[in-house]
This record gives structure tokens, sequence and C-alpha cells, in this order.
């Protein structure tokens, strides 16, 4: 069996209808897949998706691909996977409808033998449409990865192997293996099934062999019990992986086929409300990002090192564990997470039988949840990253009688074809008995408006919480959480002692958290064993629900604020990390309640202009940067916050001493100075109780230049690789110049294109395919993609800086 990715030489148009292209249709275009349609089309105020999808509007497209299908192939099977398609995959071969997927997050198999033109050249079409269907940025398109599989008559089931470790100890772990082989010839084959186990230096550490007999047109399944000594576990500090090979061998002995591989990790699992979740018998909290599928400047392409590189950046800021939210993750993250240590949880739906939009997936739940959950299953199964699926995120019907009987039918599921593994839910308290309390919360919002919008928040606010932790959640979600192994709450840490107490039995985690209550929500993390963990909302920034961590600014009293920005808001902003891999300072405090940074770190607000007042949203941070750079003049009150886990702080501004203030567990972590403006140094001392101190600086940055590096300089001339390229304005010393802006433009010379360029700015009408961006508080990021080997020039040029340029190497 060979499976090659089959990304190249796609072209891709938007499609309208069968008597549209009678006369013409619309002109196509050469893509290298990974794509997103969504991402060229023109964003709108008018005629976009709103903000929901970014203002990105939806449609209809059609990928075609010509390839050559050699005579011998008569005497093979061919398939053809997508590891996902948005949305409403209409696969053809050579003008006959050969298959179709409806989900958008699912992989999936269509066989192409019997519309395949043998000796000759064929084409393959793939339709897809996205419209009203999704609470996020979407995208559009075949945006994950595509493979082409041949294989002999009789061969393995590639995407059915398992491989699992019940039994592990110090001494030696249990392997077990299943392998499907199916037989499509028209007599009956004997063969020898060949597996074996290496280590991660390619030794041999486990070695069988078993004779399989097949019918005609049949499968046998053949299960192999190895034993590796002296395992080495995999972990998050040391994600350790082996390789386990399978092949088959003809009765002379002669392999039939190229071996099948499967990387999997030798680990344990075990969680209790006493001892919380021990990974190989350690006990671990989930330090947890709740993260959307979409890449930033990429849109949805699921381009395998941009996934590498978000586990990369995310497990740097302090995280351990990530959530899929709200849809089943893609197989080049799980891979980048299986090598780089970082713990799963990954998520089937976002709905079920109640509609969060339109057209979404609840048209076609009935009919489809079944295979998507076994293509999750499937797709999850040798990853040792793996620990937790979820049934659905926020689902309405959690808190009524026959959703728990949907939720008791999709958790057995899973547990039928996985019992490795641990389920859990993601309920809103709220939402499971929302029809229920929705009157009362109208008549509170309607007495608050008269005071104020800060009342009208706080109002919301003290009103979710109330119903969150009543007694009546409790009631309608015992079910929801009962067929689960892990109580999943979203916002709801008031619950955790109560709960706690409550059902003994009860193991809990919170799927979902907010950024501002990030001491807190930690805080009681720790205090309550039976809490394994929590994520937060969210690790990193995405398209789509646009300005759910912003902070507007206004003039005006009555302004209640809430509310969907308008156009041309573009992220959620509401992200540790923004959408080109920058932290942001909520994520710089998080590291500190985790317990992960002993250094202060300093963030300065931006200043507001008299007679401005700040509306925070829900999920928003501070509107602060760590910069000591401003326009404002000098004098300028400026508030500075300065997060540290010691228990006092000291703030010095060019050498003189500011004052003290308490900070540590007992200031949530956090002190806020007003600072008059003026230009230097601005120094942050942690304080110690022993007295010992540790420093973070702030100085002005002087005349700036472009300063452009690079990820890294050698790529792999593939579809998967892609170098990032950091364009900074910094002065001679190196410090970042965010009071500065300008327009960059970058043009590439070489085997290479320039894939996107974007800011982190959160509101902007600028296009990712475009070749020039403003920078925002002094960074851009432009991503090249190789199209073959050789040598590769980034060029970035400014009307008014000198031009940098970074060289790199596709190999």
């Amino acid at each position: 069996m060979t499976k090659s990715f089959f990304n190249g030489d796609w072209s891709v148009r938007r499609k309208v209808s069968g008597f549209v292209d009678l006369l013409g249709g619309a002109i196509p275009t050469t893509v290298t897949l990974p794509h997103d349609a969504m991402r060229e089309l023109p964003r709108s105020g008018r005629d976009g998706g709103g903000p929901s999808s970014a203002f990105f509007p939806g449609g209809e497209v059609e990928y075609t691909k010509r390839f050559d299908v050699p005579a011998e192939w008569r005497q093979r099977r061919v398939s053809i996977e997508f590891e996902g398609v948005y949305r409403d995959a209409m696969i053809y071969v050579n003008g006959e409808f050969a298959g179709q997927w409806r989900y958008g997050y699912s992989v999936f198999r269509i066989s192409l033998d019997a519309h395949l033109r043998y000796g000759e050249e064929n084409t393959i079409s793939v339709e897809a449409r996205a419209h009203e269907d999704s609470r996020w940025y979407s995208g559009l398109g075949i945006y994950r990865d595509v493979h082409l599989i041949v294989a002999p008559l009789a061969h393995i089931v590639d995407d059915h192997v398992r491989v699992s470790t019940p039994d592990v100890d110090d001494e030696r772990a249990v392997v077990e293996t299943a392998v499907i082989v199916r037989n499509s010839d028209l007599g009956t084959r004997r063969l020898t099934l060949e597996v074996t186990v290496r280590d991660a230096e390619s030794n041999v550490v486990a070695y069988d062999q078993s004779p399989v007999t097949v019918r005609p047109g049949g499968e046998a399944v053949a299960r192999n019990r190895l034993y590796v000594d002296e395992p080495k576990r995999w972990s998050v500090d040391d994600p350790y992986l082996y390789r386990f090979s399978a092949r088959l061998l003809e009765e002379d002995g002669r392999a039939n086929d190229e071996d099948v591989d499967v990387h999997f990790g030798i680990r344990t699992v075990r969680i209790d409300p006493r001892r919380g979740l021990r990974i190989n018998d350690e006990p671990l909290k989930l330090r947890g990002a709740c993260v959307h599928h979409d890449n930033g400047p990429l849109g949805a392409a699921t381009i395998r090192r941009a996934e590498e590189r978000r586990i990369e950046l995310l497990k740097a800021a302090g995280f351990n564990a990530i959530r899929s939210s709200h849809n089943p993750l893609s197989p080049a993250m799980l891979d980048a997470c299986d090598r780089l240590g970082m713990l799963v949880f990954d998520e089937s739906f976002d709905a079920w039988t109640e509609m969060n939009k339109p057209f979404d997936y609840t048209l076609d739940f009935n009919e489809w949840w079944e295979r998507d959950v076994d293509a999750m299953v499937r797709k999850d199964f040798n990853h040792p990253s793996v620990i937790l699926y979820c049934i659905g995120n926020e689902i309405h019907e959690y808190g009524t009688g026959a959703g728990a009987a949907i939720a008791r039918d999709i958790a057995e599921r899973i547990r039928a074809q996985d019992d490795t593994r641990f389920i859990t839910t993601a309920v809103s308290g709220f939402w499971a008995v929302a029809t229920e309390v929705i009157g009362d919360l109208k008549g509170r919002l309607d007495d608050a408006a008269a005071r104020g919008v800060n009342d009208v928040m706080n109002e919301m606010t003290e009103f979710f919480d109330e119903v969150t932790i009543s007694d009546i959640v409790g009631e309608r979600t015992a079910e929801a959480h009962a067929v689960a192994d892990i109580a999943g709450l979203n916002y709801a840490e008031a619950r955790y002692s109560a709960d706690g107490a409550r059902f003994p039995n009860r193991v809990v985690l919170g799927t979902e958290t907010n950024p501002r209550d990030t001491a807190k929500s930690w805080l009681r993390t720790l205090e309550n064993p039976h809490v394994i963990g929590g994520f937060t909302w969210t690790g990193w920034d995405y398209l789509g629900e646009v300005g759910l961590g912003r902070t507007d600014y206004t003039d005006d009293p009555d302004v209640r604020g809430g509310g969907d920005p308008e156009f041309p808001w573009l992220t959620s902003w509401s992200g540790d990390i923004d959408i080109t891999g920058v932290r942001r300072p909520q994520s710089y405090f998080r590291e500190i309640v985790f317990g992960l940074r002993n250094e202060p770190y300093i963030a300065v607000r931006r200043p507001i202009a008299e007679g401005m007042r700040r509306l925070e949203m829900q999920w928003a941070w501070s509107d602060a940067i760590a910069s000591w750079t401003w326009t404002t003049g000098h004098g300028t009150p400026m508030e500075v916050e300065i997060y540290s886990a010691a228990p006092e702080v000291e703030l010095e501004l060019n050498g003189v001493s500011l004052g003290r203030r308490a900070a540590g567990a007992d200031s949530e972590f956090r002190a806020i100075f007003t600072v008059p403006y003026e230009p230097g140094t601005l120094t942050a001392f942690s304080i110690a109780s022993d007295g010992n101190r540790s420093r973070t600086d702030l100085q002005t940055a002087g005349a700036s230049t472009l300063w452009t590096t690079a990820d890294r300089s050698v790529l792999s001339a593939d579809s998967g690789d892609l170098a990032y390229l950091s364009i900074e304005l910094r002065d001679g010393l190196g410090i970042l110049d965010t009071a500065r802006e300008t327009v960059v433009t970058v043009r590439i010379e070489g085997p290479g294109v320039l894939q996107a360029l974007a800011s982190g700015r959160p509101s902007t009408e600028e296009s990712f395919t475009h070749p020039s961006w403003r920078t925002f508080d002094g960074r851009a990021l432009a991503i090249v993609r190789p199209t073959g080997p050789g040598e590769i020039t980034a060029i970035v040029t400014s009307d008014d800086l000198k031009e940098s340029r970074v060289k790199l190497t596709a190999v």
C-alpha cells in the first residue's frame, strides 16, 4: 500500500450551477492544498457573513485535479482520503458521483475504483459550500491535506490499525495491536502478518508473526500481543514515541507491499476525585487552552507547519493541554501534539438538534453523527496526546432528559470503539436552563439599563453566576454529566467546591474559563483535588466571533456597550496569543499564575483621551502592551500594570522609585501604578518574602529600522512547510518601536510564494492575500510557502525605511 500526499496541481473556482457552467462558468485558479477559498473572498459589512464569520461571505466552490492512472492499477484498489473539507463535500470522478461527506471536520475516504479509466488521464472534482453554518470563521474548501491510497488486492486497511498499551509498569509494557486485512481478490488468500515495534532510535524492541487467511471479498482482524521491556513513557515533558510497523507476507515469504507505520506512545492515564488526573501515576493539573481550527492569516488552511508552530508557541507560553473548540482536531495538529508533548481534549460537535445558525450541523446530526463520531475515534486512537473525548460544547439539550439520552448514545458509541480514554461534557449551566430563566434576566436588564452600562454588564454577569450555581442547574444537568467520566463545566468555577461535596464521585474539568478570572479560577482548581484543570477562552486568537474580547472607548454616557462590533472587525481579540503568534500581556499573567515565571511583567494601558471611558467586553483583558514608547506628551498619566507572584513589587522610572505595591496571590498577582509619562527606562522589581529581587525593564525606543527574522532558514520543499518572517520596527539596541506605524511590502524571489501577510490588529480592512500591510504595535508577519527546492529571498520594504532581506533554502 502506498499513501502519498495529493495536494499539488489543483484548480479552484466559484461554482454556481451546471447551467452556468455550460455558458463557461467562473475562471479557475491553480492552487496547492491545503487551501481556504473563503479567505480570498471580499469582506463586507453589507454582503458578508456578519460578525460570526469576520464579515467573510459564504459561497460554493469546485476544486479539480487531473491525474494519470496506470493500466496496472486494475489490479489495485485506489481511494482518496480527505482530512477535512468544509463543507458538504461532493466528490466526482470523471464526471460521475463517487461519494460525499457532510461534516466539515471529519477525515473520510472515497473509493475511486468504479470510476477510473485505466491507462489514461482522469479528473477528480470536489464541490464544497459554506453559508451561515458556523458561530465562528469556518473557511471554505479543501482546507486540510489530501492523500491518494493505492493498495494491492489483499492489503492492510491502514486507517484501521490500532495500537494500545493496556498494561504498563517499569519492567515491561503490553502492546496490543489490531490489524484489519482486506481481500478484494477473487480467491482466498493465505498470508502472514509481520508486526514490529521500534524505539525512537529505530531499534527493534518487539516482533511477532501470525498467519492470516482471508476469504474472497472478506476481512480478517489479526491481533497481536507484544511486550516491550523497560518501556520509556510518553509524557508532556518527555514525549517519547515508538513506531509500530505491519506488513503482509505472501506464502513464499515475499512482502506483498510497503509497511504500514503507526507512531504511538506508552503511557497510563488515571482519574479519581481524590487524586485527580495522573499521567504515568504522576499528578497533573491541565493548564489548558481552547483553540479554534483557523490559522489566522492562512484562514482555515491546515498547513502542517502552521499546526506545529501553534503547538510550539502554546507550550512555550505555559500550556500543557489544548481543547479542540468545537470540532475534531486535524491529524496534523495531533501529530504535532504527539511529538511536542501537548495533551489533547478532542471535541465532537457544537450542536446536536437545536441550531446555533440557520444552516448548521443540526440539519445533518440525526443522519450523520454516528459516522462522524466513528471518524473522530478512528483518527485519534493511536495518538498518545489524546486523553479526552468531548461529546458536545454548550449543547442546549444538555438540560433535558431527551438531550441526556443523546449524550448517552454518543458516549456509548465512543466507548464501544475506544475504552482507553475518558469522556467529558462541556456544559453551560445557563444554556441548559435558559428557557426557564430568560424572563427573569430580561426584567433585571431593563432595570439596570436605566442606571447605565456598567450596571447592565454587572447585572448580566451576576445573573449568569447565580443561575450557574443554582440547584436547578445541578438537577437538570445531572444525567448528562452522569453519562460521562468527567463533568465538563463552562464558566462554572463557583460550582467546584459545592459539587465536590454534592457529587463525591464526580471528577470535574473547567472546560471553558474566562481570562479575566484567571487568578481565581486557577486557585479554585488547585484547592479542589477533584478538579483536574481548566481551559481558557481562548489560548490563540481567531477569526470570527469578532470583538469578543475588545475594549471600546466612548464619550457617550448613554452607550450601553456589548453586542457585536461593526465591520471591519476581524478577530475575536480574546486570545492569549494573537493571530500572528505574538503573546499578549494576559499570556504572561497566566504564566505567572501557573507558577512558571519568576520575573515581573510590565503592561502599560493605552492612554485614554480626556472625557472618554473604557467599555471592556466580557472576555476582554486590559487594553495594554509591554511598551514604554508612546507619542503622548510629557506628564500624561499612564496606567501601569505589574504582574508578579511575589508579595510586593516596586516600580522605578529612570532610576527614581515610584513606590511599592502589594502583589502576589493576595492581590490577584497584579499591582497598578499611575505614572506621569517620561521617556527613558521603566523598571519593575518583584520582591520575594526573603528580600530577593527580580526585575524587568521597558525602555523607550529610539529611531527604528526594519528588522526581519525567519523562524527557520531551511525548509522542506513540499506542500506542508512554511517560513514565518517576523517583521519588526526596532532601534539600534533592538528595542521594539510600538508607537510607529508603517506600511510594509513583501516581495518573494525564487521558488516560493507569499502565502500570507498580516499583523495582530483585530480590526482592519486589509487582506491577508495582499503584499502590503500596516504594522501594528511595531510588528507584522509574512508567511512564505516553498514551491520547490532552491534559494528563496524575501525582500521587505517600506516607503520611509531601508529594505530588509531574508534568505531561505528549500530542500
